[in-house]
This record gives structure tokens, sequence and C-alpha cells, in this order.
């Protein structure tokens, strides 16, 4: 016996129905989806579009069922950026964790949709917006640049590169910033060869870096301090001849001469013959 095709529709819309209303009832709401709604995908959409902002959870219900019914269709995609896009805006570290899996979700299932790029940056901006002030933990610091960076990569003609390239220089300094703070410590506590090693990464890692004078100065007084002055003068005279409007240059000129008087000091030294 063949089953006509509208009653075959009205039977498969039967546990989507029951879906929704107990997924709903978890959260303690109760949500009724008419038939035509059901085997709608925009009308869904719509649906999930106009109640995301105000009730989340409800919001999401809908989305869900687009991309759960609907895979194939556009308005999948676009249901797809709206729940992650929800769990961003909540902001907390749970619901980022959940942002982020919905972004890269969306790359994985849409790689060649024009909002890939998007969702890759909005990956990255999970972890940016979740970076700690300098002298505290940067591994978010360092998981955001990363991510950045792929926009970069994988995307390198979309608008969110152009935004990425400057996020990428605020990840860098900072984390150039906290490996400066952290050598200098290190300078300060008689630390000299962690403190040249520290600064020597910033150097050659963080070329960018808008407080290289300091990285210069303290690499010099490291090695002035542990009487290395041949290798010391290179790095006070970039300080003084590259910055010589920073506060540091002041005391690199004094470093400089207390090197020229030891090394005065040395070539007059007599000879024990004489």
């Amino acid at each position: 016996m063949t089953i006509p095709r509208t009653k075959r529709t009205a039977a498969a819309l039967v546990p989507l129905l029951v879906l929704l209303v107990l997924a709903a009832a978890c959260g303690k709401k109760k949500v009724e989806i008419a038939p035509e709604m059901a085997s709608s995908d925009e009308a869904l959409f719509k649906a999930g579009e106009l109640a995301i902002r105000k009730d989340t959870e409800k919001g999401i219900l809908y989305l869900r069922q687009v991309i759960d019914s609907f895979p194939k269709s556009f308005y999948a995609q676009r249901a797809k950026i709206l729940i992650a896009d929800a769990y961003f805006r909540k902001g907390d570290e749970s619901n980022m964790i959940l942002a982020a899996a919905e972004y890269r979700e969306f790359i994985r299932t849409y790689p060649y949709s024009p909002s890939a790029a998007y969702s890759q940056y909005q990956v990255a901006m999970t972890f940016f917006k979740k970076i700690l002030k300098p002298g505290r933990d940067q591994s978010k610091t360092t998981l955001a640049l990363a991510e950045f960076k792929k926009v970069i990569t994988d995307y390198p003609a979309s608008d969110q590169a152009k935004a990425a390239q400057e996020k990428v220089k605020d990840c860098e300094e900072r984390l150039a910033g906290h490996n400066a703070e952290i050598a200098i410590g290190y300078c300060k506590r008689k630390a000299y060869r962690a403190a040249i090693s520290r600064l020597t990464e910033i150097m050659t890692t963080y070329p960018a870096y808008s407080r290289l004078d300091q990285v210069y100065f303290y690499l010099g007084e490291a090695h002035f301090m542990m009487n290395l002055v041949d290798q010391a003068l290179p790095y006070f005279t970039k300080v003084v001849t590259d910055y010589p409007g920073k506060g540091l240059a002041k005391e690199a000129t004094k470093r400089l001469a207390e090197i020229g008087k030891r090394k005065a000091a040395q070539k007059t030294v007599p000879d024990k013959k004489g």
C-alpha cells in the first residue's frame, strides 16, 4: 500500500515536534512549532533569528533544527553563525569555549563559505577577549596570536585578514612586554644569564616591539654587570643613537662613559718589566 506524500511528511514531522517541545521543557520553556514552520528552513530560521536576542535558548532551539533538518540549506550556514555569535556575546569563559567550537565546526562544515574567514577571526577573538594583564599568564595571548595568524594565512584577501594584522601586532606587543618584564626582573635579581636569554629572544622574535630601547639597555646592563664590557658596548651605543629621546638613553650614556674609563685604565696599566 502506498502512503500519500502528505501523510509521510506529517509523520516525519512528529518526532521533530516532540524533540522541540522536550528540549524546550528541559529549560522550563514550552515551544510549539506548527507543521508548516517545521517544514520550512526559512520559517525556522526567521523564528530563531527573532528569538535569539531576547531568549537565547529558545532561539538556538529553532536554529539547531534548521541545521539538523536542512544541513545543505543556505539558512543552515546562517543559523550556525547566529548560534556561535550568541555564545560569543555572553562573554564568559564557558560560553567562549562553546562559541569557538561552533565557529570551528562552521569552518569544517562550510570551508568555502564567505563566512569562513569571519568564523576564523571570531575563533581568535574568543581567546583575545580573555587575555590577562601583563605580568599574568599570557597563554590566551599566545593562542589568540596563532589564530589571528591563521586568518591571514588561510584568508589573505578577506576583510578579516586586515583586522587580524592589527590584532597580531597587539598580541606580539603584549607578549614582548610580558617577557621584557620578566627579563628585567631577572636582571635586577642578578640572574644575568637568564635575563640575556629572555631579552635576546624578544629582540629576535618581536622586532616591532615598541620598547626595544629597554631590551637593548638591559642586554647591555646584564653584560656590563658580568664585566663583559665589549659585549655591552654595542647595546648601550644603540640605545643612545637609535633612541635619543628615551629616558634610558641618559643611563646608557653613563654606562658608555664608564666603559670608556675602564678601557682607558686598562691601556695605562704600567708594564711590570718597567
